[in-house]
């Protein structure tokens, strides 16, 4: 339930309207952020009321993890109290239901919940890789820096996906743009075209043919507009549960351009986790089971599964990394070449936590060439379109002489 908390300061009267998703008005002042000098009154949204809000008011993303998790990790290193700390993380969230998550983890924890099953009862908010790091860092007494990491990883993922947002703008002007010409004209131009080639009985190109289907569809059910849109807005409302299925994994890595981005995303969370889990202390075969619960690509999850079971009868690092490198692409005898170098020297953590480098910084080349990736695709398809309608409606013009004249040649 969405609860609007009004807080006015008792000093200078200043009023502040802060909105937080939970159940009790006590929750809502927690994840309102309340000072001891404020005073607060709570109005519950319910109803068409509560939709519209939850429609304009800032939805949970990535950002919110980023200053929740930096935030918390900065005060846990100070030694706060995880209560305190949480509560600090109130006012720095935008989103309704960022802050009723802390309301929640707050109260959890002040019944005596530990702070993993707090955050694992948000799974929609954390999801099942940060609740594997998390469990780790409480093992390992090592919270703060797992939240630390998880803050810094997330800023580089939230970067990366705003470069690769701001590449698609132009095509996808360019796409809308091509649909709603073919609509306008399927109402307006077609028609019309349709009653001359009718009227003089000309025979009519199948590019024609499909456009005149297109048109007599719009017109005499109008509301077919509304599939595309209808099914664009479910596509990617839930683009998360499509793209985690196995057979949406598998076809991404066939793509070209796409399976880079892919592989060396997958590859930078992976790695930056184990070697996360590491410096950690916690236990190789562990941290591996870590590593592929956190893993988001079925892939490299299988990948990382297998290595625990070899680390498990014995073998090492590097031997292990030889029998499943083809897991990993064409990066995989090099990966396996600093793991080997890090295994003579000692240096494991820091290998991994290069590989994570390397990865990321590729990734980040990758994000700033996109739209130079993409504009000649999307000119190619905007080609396709105009020369599609153009064919579609000036072929059958070269045949009017035929029918007009038709004892000429």
């Amino acid at each position: 339930m969405l609860k609007k908390v009004l807080i006015t300061n008792i000093h200078t009267g200043g009023r502040h309207e802060s909105y937080v998703e939970t159940d009790t008005h006590e929750k809502a002042i927690i994840g309102s952020g309340m000072s001891g000098n404020e005073t607060a009154t709570i109005e519950d949204i319910v109803g068409l009321d509560e939709t519209v809000h939850k429609m304009t008011l800032p939805k949970e993303n990535l950002e919110d993890r980023v200053v929740f998790f930096n935030g918390l990790a900065r005060c846990l290193e100070r030694n706060i109290g995880m209560i305190k700390s949480l509560q600090l993380q109130a006012n720095r969230v935008k989103s309704p239901k960022y802050r009723g998550v802390i309301a929640e983890m707050v109260y959890d924890l002040s019944i005596g919940e530990k702070f993993s099953d707090a955050i694992a009862k948000h799974p929609s908010v954390f999801p099942k890789e940060l609740l594997s790091l998390i469990i780790a860092g409480e093992e390992a007494g090592q919270l703060s820096a797992v939240c630390r990491r998880i803050g810094t990883a997330q800023k580089k993922t939230a970067r990366i996906i705003k470069k690769l947002k701001a590449g698609l703008i132009y095509p996808a002007i360019v796409i809308v743009l091509a649909v709603t010409v073919v609509i306008i004209m399927s109402f307006t131009l077609v028609p019309a075209m349709q009653k001359l080639y009718t009227s003089l009985n000309v025979a009519l190109p199948m590019g024609t043919k499909a456009l005149l289907f297109v048109s007599n569809t719009l017109v005499h059910q109008p509301w077919t507009v509304a599939i595309p849109i209808v099914g664009m807005i479910l596509f990617f409302k839930n683009w998360g549960r499509i793209s985690s299925t196995r057979s949406a994994q598998s076809l991404f890595l066939k793509l070209p351009v796409i399976s880079t981005l892919v592989r060396k995303s997958a590859s930078a969370v992976s790695f930056r986790c184990l070697a996360m889990l590491l410096e950690a202390n916690v236990r190789l075969s562990s941290a591996l089971a870590i590593t592929a619960e956190a893993s988001w690509h079925w892939q490299y999850k299988e990948f990382f599964e297998r290595l625990a079971s070899h680390i498990n009868v014995g073998r090492t690092m590097h031997e292990s990394f030889l029998i499943e490198s083809h897991w990993l692409g064409e990066d995989g005898r090099s990966i396996c070449g600093l793991i080997e170098l890090a295994s003579e020297t000692g240096a494991g953590t820091e290998m991994l936590n290069e590989i994570a480098d390397d990865y990321e910084d590729e990734l980040d080349g990758l994000a700033n060439q996109v739209d130079k990736i993409i504009e000649p695709i999307t000119i190619m398809f905007l080609g396709l379109m105009v020369g599609f309608l153009v064919y579609a409606i000036y072929a059958p013009i070269f045949s009017l002489g035929d029918a007009i004249l038709p004892g000429r040649k």
